[in-house]
């Protein structure tokens, strides 16, 4: 057996869920929050059988895209000056951590 851990981004949250039940796998879901951006993410727990962790990642993979989104950056300009400009940064997908369970029950 194995435990999967999918960090989504929110907004791809709810189209990974729907898809996971579609096609007959359970997973809790944690928020959680990323610590570049500070924004919130969804962590699912997933456990499978071994042959069906491509098929999970797969499902995740399909849901969970990356977009472009701009965040606001500082820089220097002199003594005790500071500008402000845009950054242009990717976010969304999935980070995905596959580990192996020794023992899963479900009381």
């Amino acid at each position: 057996m194995k435990l999967i851990y999918a960090i989504v981004n929110n907004d791809d949250s709810q189209t990974v869920s729907g898809n996971l039940t579609k096609e007959g796998f359970f997973a809790t879901k944690l928020a959680s929050t990323g610590g570049f951006l500070m924004s919130g993410n969804t962590t699912f727990l997933i456990c499978t059988e071994n042959e069906n962790v491509d098929k999970v990642i797969d499902i995740i993979s399909h849901a969970s895209r990356k977009r472009k989104q701009f965040v606001p950056s500082a820089t220097t300009m002199g003594v005790g000056t500071y500008q402000s400009f845009p950054v242009e940064v990717t976010v969304g997908g999935a980070t995905i951590f596959v580990t192996d369970i020794e023992r899963f029950e479900k009381v």
